[in-house]
C-alpha cells in the first residue's frame, strides 16, 4: 500500500519554492571534489553578516588562512580576502597570528542554502556546494528520529517519528523506510520532477493518506511543504533530524540519545500545539 500512495505522490507532488539562507558548514568548489586542489570553504551565515574561511595556498605553495566577513544582502556577498601569517602551531606557547594584506575581492551569489557560485581573484566564477561527506540517497540515510513541523493553512502540527524499516520503494526512489508500526514512511526521490527531495506520508488506520511532506534536506536540516494530500501541499514545512541512525542526538546539547527516548510522540505533539495556538493568540 505504501509503495502505491508514494508513487502517486511522486507525480502529485507540488513544487518547493522560497527564501534561504546559506547553510553553515563546510563548503568545496564542485569540480574539485577530489581533493587534490588542497582548498576548502567554511561559511556561516548569522543574520545578515557573512563569515567565510577558506584555507588555500599561495603562489609559492605555502598553506595560508584566509578570512572575509561582512554583509550578505539579496542572497550575494562581496568583501576582501584577507589573508594570514604566523600564529600558534602544534606544541607552541602562545603566538597571535598577523594579518598580512590581502589577495583581493572574493564575490558569491547563492541560488539555494546549498548551492551557490563565487568568483575568486584572477579566476573565473566557479560553482560551490555545501559538502555532503556522509549522507547518500540510500534508504539508511533517512534512520533516525525526525521531527517534520507543519504551519499553514490547513494544519499546525508536529510529526515526531522513528524511521527504522527498510521496505520496497514507489519506483522513483532508492527505497522507503518507515516507522515500526508502517504508517509513516519517507523515501529519497532520484526519478522525475521530484528528484533531489524526500517524499513522507503518514497513513491512517485504514491506510488512506493522512499527511504528505515533500522537503529538501542537508545533513539534519530541511525545508519543504506540506498538507492533506500532495496534490494539496502548500503549508509550510520545517524539519529537523533529532538523532543520526544510531540514535545519537544531532542537538547542541543532548547528544546522548536516552533523553530523546523517552519523549513519546503525544508528548511532542502536545508541546508544539501548545506553541502554535500561543503563536495564534498573539
Amino acid at each position: 500500500m505504501l509503495k502505491k500512495i508514494l508513487a502517486i505522490a511522486v507525480l502529485a507532488s507540488t513544487g518547493i519554492a522560497h527564501a534561504y539562507t546559506p547553510q553553515a558548514g563546510t563548503w568545496v568548489v564542485s569540480n574539485e571534489l577530489n581533493g587534490k586542489p588542497g582548498r576548502g570553504l567554511a561559511i556561516d551565515v548569522q543574520g545578515t553578516t557573512l563569515v567565510m574561511q577558506m584555507y588555500a595556498y599561495d603562489t609559492s605553495g605555502n598553506a595560508t588562512f584566509y578570512l572575509t566577513s561582512g554583509t550578505i544582502s539579496d542572497h550575494k556577498y562581496s568583501g576582501t580576502l584577507n589573508k594570514y601569517r604566523g600564529g600558534r602551531y602544534l606544541g607552541s606557547g602562545d603566538i597571535s597570528g598577523q594579518e598580512v594584506g590581502n589577495d583581493g575581492v572574493v564575490s558569491m551569489r547563492f541560488v539555494s542554502g546549498t548551492k551557490g557560485f563565487i568568483k575568486f581573484p584572477n579566476e573565473a566564477e566557479k560553482e560551490i556546494s555545501r559538502f555532503n561527506f556522509s549522507y547518500s540517497t540510500s534508504p539508511d540515510s533517512l534512520k533516525g528520529i525526525w521531527l517534520l513541523t507543519s504551519i499553514g493553512s490547513s494544519s499546525n502540527q508536529a510529526e515526531f517519528v522513528k524511521l527504522e524499516n527498510v521496505i520496497e520503494g514507489s519506483g522513483y526512489g532508492t527505497g522507503l523506510v518507515s516507522t515500526s508500526d508502517f504508517r509513516f514512511a519517507c523515501e529519497n526521490i532520484t526519478q522525475g520532477s521530484n528528484a533531489g527531495t524526500v517524499i513522507c506520508l503518514k497513513l491512517g488506520a485504514a491506510g488512506n493518506t493522512v499527511r504528505a511532506y515533500n522537503f529538501v534536506y542537508s545533513v539534519n536540516d530541511g525545508e519543504g511543504i506540506s498538507g492533506p494530500t500532495p496534490a494539496t501541499a502548500k503549508d509550510i514545512l520545517v524539519v529537523r533530524r533529532l538523532t543520526n541512525i544510531e540514535l545519537d542526538g544531532t542537538g547542541v546539547s543532548v547528544k546522548n540519545s536516552e533523553p530523546l527516548k523517552l519523549l513519546e510522540p503525544e508528548v511532542m505533539r502536545a508541546a508544539f500545539s501548545q506553541l502554535v495556538d500561543q503563536m495564534n493568540a498573539e
